[in-house]
C-alpha cells in the first residue's frame, strides 16, 4: 500500500495535478530521501521514454499512409514518384528512424532501471549471517558436555552468527537474523565452554533475540565485565567488536562514523569497521569498555560501513519482557559496574573474550 502511495504521488507530481502546498512539501522530501529522489528520477525517464514511442507510432501512421497513397499511384506513376518521394520525406524517415533506435534502447535502459531497485534492495544491505560450509572441529568435540554420549552426534551446523552475555545467569543477545529457522542452537566462547540454548524472546522490528542456556550442567558465565550504555554515542568515538566471521573469534577496530544507521534508520549507528558474514548479534564497545550496540549488517559494496543496533533499543527490549518465570529476573541482574575501564585494549579484550560465543545454528 506504502508503495502504491508513493506511485501515486510520483504521477500526481510529475503531472503538475498536484495542490501547490502538497508539491511544496513533496519537494523538501525529495531533497532529504534520496530513495524517493531515485524514484522521481526513474519515472520521469520512463514517461520521457513512452512519450517517444507514442511519437514513433505516430511517424509510423503517416509513413503508412503515404505509402498506402503511393501504392495506389504506382499503377499509374513513373519511377520518377519515388524520387519525388524521397526528395520530399528524407527528413521525415531520418527522424522516425532516429527516435525507433533511440526508443528501443530507452525503453531497455527503462526495464533494467525498473528492475534494479529490487536488487539494489537486497545487494544493498547484507546481514552478517555466516553460511557454514564445513566445521574445523568434529562433531564429538562440539556436543562433548552438551549431550550424553548414548545421543547420535548433530548434523555440522548450517549457519553461524555471535551472540555476547547480557547477565550472567546464561542470558544472551544476537541477531534474530542469525537463529531464523533454527531446530537447535550451541553457543562455543574462545575458551572452550560450549552451551546448548534456546531462544526465548525475539525482537523482530530491531532484529534481536535473547537467548538462554538450556545445559543442565551450567551454572554462572560470573560476572561480566562491562556494562550496557544507554546515552547516544558521539561521531568519531573510538569503537571495537569482537566476533565470530571464521571458527576463531575475531577482533575489528573502528570509529563510530553516523548516528544512523542504513538509510538513515534511527535506531542504529554507522560504524568504521570491515565486517564479514558471521560478526552479526556482536558486541560493539566504546573505547572504555561501554556496551554500545549490536552488530546487525553492512552495506554491500561499501567496505568499511557497518551497522549496529543501539544499546538502548537491546535495554529497552529487556525492560519491555514480558514477566513470564523464564523472563521476570533478566531486567534485575543486569551488569552495574564497568572493569574494563581504565585497562588497555589487549587487556580489555582478556576480559572480554569469555563472554562472546560463537552461536552455531542447526537446521
Amino acid at each position: 500500500m506504502l508503495e502504491y502511495r508513493a506511485y501515486e504521488q510520483i504521477e500526481s507530481y510529475l503531472s503538475n495535478d498536484m495542490p501547490a502546498d502538497e508539491k511544496a512539501a513533496f519537494e523538501v522530501l525529495l531533497r532529504t530521501d534520496a530513495r524517493l529522489a531515485e524514484q522521481v528520477r526513474e519515472h520521469r525517464q520512463l514517461l520521457q521514454t513512452m512519450r517517444s514511442f507514442g511519437q514513433r507510432q505516430s511517424l509510423k501512421l503517416q509513413l503508412d499512409r503515404i505509402h498506402s497513397e503511393m501504392e495506389d499511384e504506382t499503377a499509374v506513376a513513373t519511377p520518377a514518384l519515388w524520387k519525388v518521394f524521397w526528395n520530399r520525406h528524407a527528413q521525415t524517415v531520418a527522424v522516425a528512424a532516429s527516435v525507433s533506435l533511440l526508443s528501443v534502447f530507452g525503453t531497455l535502459w527503462s526495464v533494467q532501471q525498473l528492475k534494479a531497485p529490487v536488487r539494489q534492495q537486497t545487494a544493498r544491505y547484507v546481514e552478517l549471517r555466516r553460511e557454514v560450509e564445513r566445521l574445523k572441529k568434529t562433531q564429538t568435540a562440539i556436543i562433548n558436555g552438551i549431550n550424553d554420549a548414548t545421543k547420535p552426534a548433530p548434523r555440522p551446523a548450517a549457519f553461524s552468527g555471535t551472540g555476547f552475555a547480557i547477565n550472567a545467569d546464561g542470558y544472551l543477545v544476537t541477531s534474530s537474523h542469525v537463529v531464523e529457522g533454527a531446530d537447535s542452537v550451541l553457543i562455543e566462547n574462545e575458551a572452550g565452554q560450549k552451551y546448548k540454548v534456546v531462544e526465548v524472546y525475539r525482537d523482530q522490528i530491531h532484529d534481536l533475540s535473547i537467548l538462554k542456556v538450556s545445559d543442565s550442567a551450567f551454572t554462572t558465565f560470573g560476572k561480566l565485565p562491562y556494562t550496557f550504555k544507554t546515552a547516544e554515542s558521539d561521531l568519531g568515538e573510538k569503537v571495537y567488536t569482537l566476533g565470530y566471521p571464521r571458527e576463531d573469534i575475531v577482533f575489528g577496530e573502528g570509529s563510530l562514523s553516523s548516528a544512523s544507521g542504513f538509510e538513515g534508520d534511527t535506531t542504529a549507528y554507522q560504524i568504521s569497521i570491515p565486517l564479514n558474514p558471521g560478526n552479526s548479534g556482536g558486541p560493539l564497545l566504546d573505547d572504555k569498555g561501554n556496551l554500545i550496540g549490536v552488530i546487525s549488517g553492512k552495506q554491500a559494496g561499501q567496505e568499511g560501513a557497518a551497522f549496529a543496533i543501539k544499546s538502548a533499543y537491546l535495554l529497552q527490549m529487556i525492560n519491555e519482557l514480558p514477566q513470564t518465570d523464564t523472563l521476570a529476573a533478566i531486567a534485575l541482574t543486569l551488569p552495574q559496574k564497568n572493569a574494563l575501564s581504565g585497562q588497555n585494549r589487549p587487556q580489555q579484550l582478556k576480559k572480554l573474550k569469555d563472554y562472546v560465543f560463537v552461536v552455531k545454528v542447526y537446521n
